[in-house]
């Protein structure tokens, strides 16, 4: 494995792992721009995913088949998306490819936006709306998330609301996109079997012209609101609870004992979750998993239960963390945690889709690049003492709680 770096006059960013012995390559651009950067002059919720959608709907150079038809005749594993801080736009292809796929994703950077395709996939994004409405997992986390950070930006809807997407306007997305889509607030990516030179040198054709914006970012910490709160809807027939807790930012070295912490408190199969509430029945759902944000992160429990059995699936939560804070974690939970995470991080990166996006946001949100084996070194570095440290210092039954279901 090889790190690789350029940056180009207009400060987009290059960035590269090459694995000469893999038989594929991946390549993405990352942008550092998502529901979070919605401010006050843009009050328009969900510009940033529906923005996604219309880097697929042509450029001046190829219409929306255009697009498709490249991607299939090559063969890619293709897509993107939108979180609340990235949207990623990626395409996993046969090395031989690799002058075509990235001739194709930057011309899709430099997006038409025209008028009669914005308002066709305005009604994609409106039906997108409405079927992940049917989702109480995912109503409950949009939700769960505004009610935590209240007025900080990552209380921002992905998706945004039905109001919202219909009072967009396509000068509106342009503006957002003129100035998130700067280069400098770009990052190129690729990992595996790939031609460094020739990557640099094409990207200098392809991306060099383009112009440069000024991106900030607000990324003040927060520790949520501590609120707690109940949507009842009558059609559901399950209790869906959600509890937020604030954990080490993505530019934490806690974020390791942080990762290790979920695991044990609540991977979906094997943790104290799983034994307290699962194996005996009183939830179908019970997990803890750890999400590390810019400047911040948060501990995000959910449960799934029958509205009889919700209250008490609650109480015992709380009682297995505060057991948790007061005992720490045994050594045959930690022993089982490190190796949970250090299998699943080298499964996924046996394939450079895989390398990808641990390669982009190491540097997107911590300007380093490091290998896998080092990611996994610091993993089985982490003590039993930190994880019970980092418990106490982030206590989790300082939560935001909602409920959704019948109750």
């Amino acid at each position: 494995m090889q790190f690789k770096q350029e940056i180009l006059e207009n400060g987009l960013t290059i960035t590269v792992e090459v694995n000469p012995s893999a038989a594929s390559m991946a390549l993405g651009f990352f942008v550092r721009t998502g529901s979070r950067d919605e401010s006050p002059e843009l009050p328009i919720s969900g510009v940033s995913h529906f923005l996604e959608h219309m880097m697929f709907k042509g450029t001046d150079r190829r219409s929306p088949f255009d697009i498709n038809r490249e991607f299939d005749e090559m063969g890619a594993a293709y897509n993107a998306f939108t979180s609340e801080e990235n949207t990623v736009y990626y395409g996993a292809v046969l090395p031989e490819f690799q002058e075509r796929v990235l001739d194709l994703l930057s011309d899709m950077m430099r997006p038409a936006l025209r008028a009669e395709d914005f308002e066709t996939e305005k009604q994609v994004i409106l039906e997108e709306i409405a079927l992940y409405e049917d989702r109480p997992q995912f109503r409950l986390y949009e939700k769960l998330m505004a009610e935590h950070f209240g007025e900080h930006p990552l209380s921002h809807s992905v998706l945004g609301t039905s109001e919202s997407i219909r009072a967009l306007k396509r000068d509106d997305m342009l503006d957002y996109f003129n100035h998130r889509y700067s280069p400098g607030n770009v990052t190129l990516v690729a990992a595996g079997n790939l031609d460094w030179d020739a990557l640099v040198g094409q990207a200098r054709q392809t991306c060099g012209h383009w112009k440069e914006y000024s991106v900030t970012r607000d990324t003040l910490e927060t520790t949520g609101t501590g609120r707690t709160g109940a949507i009842v809807d009558a059609k559901l027939l399950r209790q869906n609870v959600g509890m937020i807790s604030p954990a080490p930012g993505a530019q934490d070295d806690r974020r390791y004992a942080a990762d290790v912490l979920a695991a044990i408190v609540g991977d979906v199969v094997g943790s104290r979750l799983f034994y307290a509430l699962i194996e005996p029945a009183i939830a179908e759902e019970a997990s803890c998993t750890y999400e590390s944000l810019d400047g911040t992160g948060i501990f995000i429990t959910f449960i799934s239960a029958d509205p009889d059995r919700a209250d008490r699936a609650v109480e015992i939560v709380h009682d297995e963390y505060e057991k948790f804070i007061t005992e720490g974690p045994t050594d045959q939970e930690m022993e089982a945690a490190r190796n949970k995470i250090a299998s699943s991080a080298t499964l996924k990166g046996e394939l450079p889709m895989g390398r990808l996006t641990a390669v982009g946001f190491d540097w997107v949100y911590r300007r380093e690049c490091k290998p896998l084996a080092e990611h996994i070194e610091q993993i089985f570095a982490v003590t039993s003492k930190n994880v019970l440290e980092l418990a106490k210092q982030f206590n989790l039954n300082a939560t935001t709680t909602l409920a959704l279901g019948p109750k």
